[in-house]
């Protein structure tokens, strides 16, 4: 391998990685609707918890089933364009959620919104990674936050533009569908033109490890393991949380919305600075601390007062969303050929346990109660011990350099 090539598959392009960044804000600040407008939805349509739950899961099944699908299919026939597609769909879902009056309008809007979010991912994904250069770990925090803050922004949107507006102003967000679809033309005409099969197999030769194939597959698995614990918890806590704060402490839609902002944005700040801390200490104990660690705060939230539920909150957002880009670089290191895969595998099952998650405590909601739903979710995190067992990739690759 060329002095030239090596040093052009190490260097990180920040221009490539803000602009994919931006482009996951916009595609997840769209996808944010969806569980934002539930308490609008819930009284327009007189809808139960398991009825909302159910939403959540065809919304995110839609979008976890295709997802690996997807990476599968372009890790073989790179699509560039694909991604400008994929927010197609999610413009036809904005439209179709401001026209329907029905429930099983609402389900095929959220399954549209779904589908733009299966086609994004593999893709974006991927082109993140090919212009992390050796900053891996920050490279996947930098693309994620952008997909943080927009589903932080979601209910303050809904707040701001919706609610109390009628359903039809959800039309506004085509402007953010539109804008795009026009930014991710441009990165796809970047990718088209610089990227090829032989940068991203030569960047891949970098990350080889001494794991077996069995020991590779016992990863992956305790992987999916901590992607379960992580995802059912807070999802639960997410699609339920503006409906435990009215219900607790008497808060008005709005009110509520914006406590669920507090806890977006502290889930954002998270997430920045689990890759760079992957990086530097080790992705197997930023993924062990960001989902174990965040257990104790998980087990105190449903007994605290207001204040100390927002506290709890942004501890919670702050430690268990840095577990993600550890884990989907982790992943892609342990199969770095296959990063379409990969990637989409991750972020499928991270919406199927989302969507699970929901529709599962919706129905213990209606049994049950809200309350109820927090103290059975709080004992998840706890799953995440199993990280103990994952090998750590660092010591393996210094093994390889050093033979």
């Amino acid at each position: 391998m060329s002095t030239k090539v090596t040093q052009a598959a190490e260097k990180t392009l920040y221009s490539v990685l803000v602009a994919i960044a931006a482009a996951h804000f916009l595609n997840d600040w769209i996808q944010a609707l969806v569980p934002s407008m539930y308490p609008i939805f819930k009284d327009e349509y007189h809808l139960t918890f398991s009825q909302i739950g159910w939403l959540t899961f065809v919304f995110q099944c839609t979008a976890s089933l295709l997802q690996p699908l997807i990476g599968f299919y372009t890790d073989k026939y790179p699509k560039p364009f694909s991604q400008v597609i994929g927010m197609f769909f999610s413009l036809s879902g904005i439209v179709m959620l401001a026209y329907t009056h029905s429930y099983g309008g609402l389900l095929v809007a959220v399954s549209l919104i779904g589908m733009g979010s299966a086609v994004f991912h593999p893709e974006s994904a991927r082109v993140s990674f090919i212009a992390a250069g050796k900053r891996r770990g920050l490279a996947q925090s930098i693309f994620q936050i952008g997909g943080n803050l927009g589903t932080a922004f979601g209910p303050l949107t809904i707040a701001w533009f919706v609610v109390g507006h009628g359903q039809r102003q959800v039309l506004v967000f085509i402007w953010v569908a539109l804008a795009g679809m026009a930014l991710l033309t441009r990165i796809a005409f970047w990718y088209r033109h610089h990227i090829v099969r032989n940068t991203i197999q030569q960047r891949s030769v970098q990350f080889e490890h001494h794991l077996s194939k069995k020991q590779v597959k016992g990863a992956v698995f305790l992987l999916l393991v901590i992607i379960f614990s992580k995802f059912f918890y807070t999802a639960s806590i997410s699609s339920y949380y503006t409906f435990y704060l009215m219900d607790q402490f008497s808060l008005t839609i709005q009110q509520a919305q914006f406590h669920l902002f507090l806890y977006l944005a502290a889930y954002a700040v998270g997430t920045m600075l689990g890759g760079p801390l992957g990086d530097r200490f080790g992705r197997k104990w930023v993924i062990g601390f960001s989902v174990f660690g965040a257990a104790p705060f998980t087990l105190l939230l449903p007994y605290v007062n207001l204040w100390w539920t927002d506290a709890l909150m942004i501890a919670i957002g702050l430690i268990i969303s840095s577990a993600f880009p550890a884990i989907l670089v982790y992943a892609q290191e342990l199969m770095p050929k296959k990063l379409g895969m990969v990637s989409g595998l991750f972020y499928g099952l991270a919406f199927g346990m989302a969507a699970m998650g929901s529709a599962i405590m919706g129905h213990l909601a209606d049994m049950y109660s809200i309350e109820m739903v927090y103290r059975m979710a709080a004992f998840f995190p706890l799953i995440g011990g199993v990280f103990y067992f994952l090998p750590n990739l660092k010591a393996a690759k210094k093994e390889v350099t050093a033979a």
